[in-house]
């Protein structure tokens, strides 16, 4: 079997600290050399890193390279993987709906893994291709009842890279986007009513929410640590009493939330979109609907057990289950 996993550009992948889709593409890639596979190819940028063959048009990312204008480079991109699509079996795409727009002038399958809707206005262009492209969602919450799916599977993690913690520090984790869909000024309310140390990670999206919402509380109590690099990541998920996910979207996935798990870390998650699939309530953190009732939670995480949490993200959330997963998506279309 021969594999294209085109990834997305914005980032290096896998990325050096952000890029969720572009790590999720390596996981994939790598994945797939580990699982024996005859020839994996990698699409992404120059500056990436990964043991299957390397594909590059575009030397850096253009979320790390400004100067760079982002459609450009990701047409240069995409026509690239597609004028070399006959040499392949299957290609995976990890990046959004404009791959699609290409399926119908190739012969080789497209399978798309659908990491979320920016917005309900892309969906058209799935409507389009759906009835010639194969759809993959990352969750069940995460489907639009206007497309046909051939299989929902999960994000999949490399295990070794996060190392099971039992006897966590004391302070709370916020680790993602500096966003109000991420919900990091409910993690700061959540840390004051509970008096303990929050630890905040991410990269800042919103600026004038950084400004206005967090940056007040930064202090004695309240830290911001910015981006975090793989090893950090780790370490800070962890050592942490719990990880708080007070999101305000339907979340296609979460990827923090499987990482911490893994750690042996609980999380107190908003009760939104696919954390109900990651979350076993009570077992391996708490859905909540409040900050009150969140507070709440943190005083009863010492009931969750840390080893059990290890062990459900592992079952539920490895990246040999997602290759294994795919790999069943391939063979069923190549049948």
């Amino acid at each position: 079997m021969k594999i294209a996993v085109l990834s997305p550009i914005a980032w290096r992948t896998p990325p050096r600290h952000y890029g969720p889709w572009e790590q999720m593409a390596s996981n994939v890639a790598e994945g797939l050399v580990q699982a024996g596979v005859e020839v994996v190819t990698l699409f992404a940028t120059a500056d990436s890193i990964t043991s299957a063959k390397l594909e590059a048009v575009i030397g850096t990312g253009y979320e790390e390279d400004r100067t760079q204008d982002a459609k450009v480079v990701e047409c240069l991109h995409i026509s690239h993987l597609m004028e070399k699509a006959h040499q392949f079996d299957i290609i995976h795409n990890h990046f959004d709906f404009l791959p699609l727009t290409y399926s119908h002038l190739i012969t080789t399958p497209l399978v798309t893994t659908i990491h979320g809707f920016s917005s309900s206005r892309i969906i058209p262009v799935y409507k389009k291709y759906n009835a010639s492209s194969h759809y993959v969602s990352i969750s069940h919450s995460d489907r639009s009842p206007e497309l046909n799916y051939l299989a929902t599977v999960y994000n999949g993690i490399r295990v070794g890279n996060f190392a099971f913690t039992e006897q966590p520090d004391e302070y709370l984790l916020f680790f993602g986007r500096i966003h109000p869909h991420k919900g990091t000024a409910e993690a700061i309310r959540i840390a004051r009513q509970s008096n303990r140390k929050l630890l905040i990670a991410g990269i800042v999206q919103d600026q004038a929410y950084f400004d206005e919402q967090v940056k007040p509380f930064i202090g004695d109590q309240i830290f911001f640590l910015g981006p975090a690099e793989p090893k950090r990541r780790s370490e800070l998920l962890g050592k942490a009493y719990a990880l708080l996910h007070p999101i305000s979207f339907e979340e296609p996935f979460g990827l923090s939330v499987a990482e911490a798990m893994l750690c042996g870390t609980p999380v107190i998650a908003f009760n939104r979109g696919a954390m109900p699939e990651l979350i076993q309530h009570e077992k391996t953190g708490f859905l909540v609907s409040t900050v009150d009732e969140a507070v709440e939670a943190v005083q009863q995480i010492n009931q969750v057990d840390r080893a059990y949490c290890r062990e459900w993200a592992t079952l539920q959330f490895s990246q040999e289950k997602m290759v294994a997963d795919y790999l069943n998506v391939y063979q069923r279309i190549l049948r």
